[in-house]
């Protein structure tokens, strides 16, 4: 993603920086940079925990780089519980925001469940397309800072 490459390259750290940071090949972080894959959401947790700034800021959502009172680790009980009132919040079923995410219902679920953990591209377009900050979603921050 270019705002991961540019918040790199704005801390003068190469790619093998930052891979040997996550515990990963330089290869791996390289398909993130240029979107020939997606970081997974714990990857980018560790990453904008290591430059301080927010998921929302380093995912193009927001202009704000760090929330006062971030914590550093996901809350799963949280995300869970979030995803499940931004559903309905927007008075949405879970077959409808399936369908609008172009996931299946059965998997909408899990992710409400917490069985399964929620792809990064999923949440960033759920997180746009409702006005929801990541980083409220993940349960980083407690108020939702609209994006």
């Amino acid at each position: 993603m270019e705002h991961l490459r540019n918040i790199r390259e704005e801390r003068n750290l190469r790619q093998i920086d930052i891979a040997n940071i996550l515990g990963i090949n330089r290869s791996t972080y390289t398909s993130y940079e240029i979107e020939r894959d997606t970081i997974p959401i714990n990857h980018l947790n560790n990453l904008c925990n290591y430059f301080d700034i927010s998921i929302d800021y380093a995912m193009g959502l927001s202009s704000k780089k760090k929330y006062d009172n971030s914590k550093i680790n996901i809350n799963k009980n949280l995300l869970k519980e979030r995803l499940k009132n931004c559903r309905k919040e927007n008075k949405l079923t879970q077959k409808e925001i399936a369908k609008i995410l172009n996931t299946s219902r059965s998997t909408w679920t899990g992710y409400e469940y917490g069985k399964y953990q929620i792809p990064t591209l999923l949440l960033y377009e759920l997180a746009k397309r409702y006005n929801y900050s990541m980083d409220y979603l993940l349960g980083k921050i407690d108020e939702n800072n609209k994006i």
